[in-house]
């Protein structure tokens, strides 16, 4: 056992904002079309946003209303959309991956959530915070080689360190926390100026957070603002799903799950599952684009909620 550590940042951080943005373009327009090809992203900081990107629909959606009802009314919101591009379309119109990509998987049995305990910890004392103050904030968790809680890191604007210890001291007793408990709360002061007035975002910037945290490796590609045509999602989400089974069916303590798509091609290129450290062929599912998308029933307007405090451990149907 080593030192693990973990972070979490609220759905106002600049990132995330834009993260929320792209899924909800991409919520907007799955629910007037569940074909729609939706690539989008979003830039923001200092009083505008910029959304670029590739969707072909026949769905209209009023994208700068999006912006504005997530990041405030006052924004300038700039817009470049375009169709996709036909040489990429006519390998995802016969059922391949739209990329060429790999994608990982993880469970484990540390948390009712099957993820590390470190990363449930961050995430759940930023939610704690953040229902109570509404703002940018980051969270961190670091535990020592025994499993208890070494340091806990807070910053959250508009917060004061003493109310923050409060906070932080309810956590702890909520969650019977053990350990050194080395308190870092604004280290850097006490502060009031955040999201896009103090920091520009952009999409898929926080991808250790929306993944496993940093002891889980990941593949690369980020999530938000993607239609599940695109792999590094779907087959993401398809991967959490077969390592949550394998942990299961297996008794398991720890899955990772590997997969590797061609673009155009619809069978995956790699298809491991690795159990406490013995790796196998995946078997028993289809994990073409098409049949991941069927099973997960992908082509709702579910994705807002994935952008606010990542993409895993939610209660989402590929948790379960």
């Amino acid at each position: 056992m080593f030192y693990r550590t973990a972070e979490s940042v609220s759905p106002k951080h600049p990132d995330k904002l834009c993260d929320r943005i792209s899924d909800a373009i991409l919520d907007a327009y799955l629910a007037k079309d569940p074909e729609a090809r939706v690539a989008a992203e979003t830039c923001g900081g200092h009083d505008v946003v910029f959304v670029t990107g590739e969707i072909t629909s026949t769905a209209e959606v009023d994208i700068p209303a999006i912006v504005k009802k997530i990041a405030g009314e006052n924004l300038e919101v700039h817009t470049k959309i375009v169709k996709q591009s036909p040489e990429i379309a006519q390998g995802v119109d016969t059922g391949g991956a739209g990329d060429q990509g790999i994608m990982v998987g993880y469970a484990c049995d540390d948390t009712p959530e099957l993820l590390p305990r470190e990363v449930v910890l961050a995430r759940r004392l930023n939610q704690f915070i953040y229902q109570k103050h509404p703002y940018d904030g980051k969270t961190q968790i670091t535990l020592a080689p025994n499993g208890e809680v070494e340091s806990i890191v807070v910053s959250f604007q508009n917060v004061s360190s003493k109310i923050l210890k409060q906070l932080v001291e309810e956590f702890i007793k909520k969650y019977q926390l053990t350990g050194k408990l080395e308190l870092h709360l604004n280290p850097a002061g006490d502060w009031n100026q955040g999201g896009f007035d103090a920091d520009t975002g952009l999409t898929g910037r926080k991808l250790i957070v929306d993944n496993y945290g940093p002891g889980v490796a990941i593949g690369g590609g980020c999530y938000s603002g993607k239609d599940p045509s695109k792999v590094d999602r779907s087959a993401a989400y398809m991967a959490r799903r077969v390592a949550v089974d394998y942990l299961r069916q297996r008794h398991a303590h720890e899955v990772i799950v590997r997969l590797a798509y061609a673009i155009g091609k619809a069978e995956p290129l790699e298809k491991t599952v690795i159990i406490d450290g013995k790796p196998e062929e995946i078997t028993g599912y289809d994990l073409t684009p098409r049949g991941i998308i069927k099973y997960l029933d992908l082509k709702r307007p579910i994705y807002a909620k994935t952008a606010e405090y990542g993409h895993f451990g939610e209660g989402f149907d590929w948790d379960k």
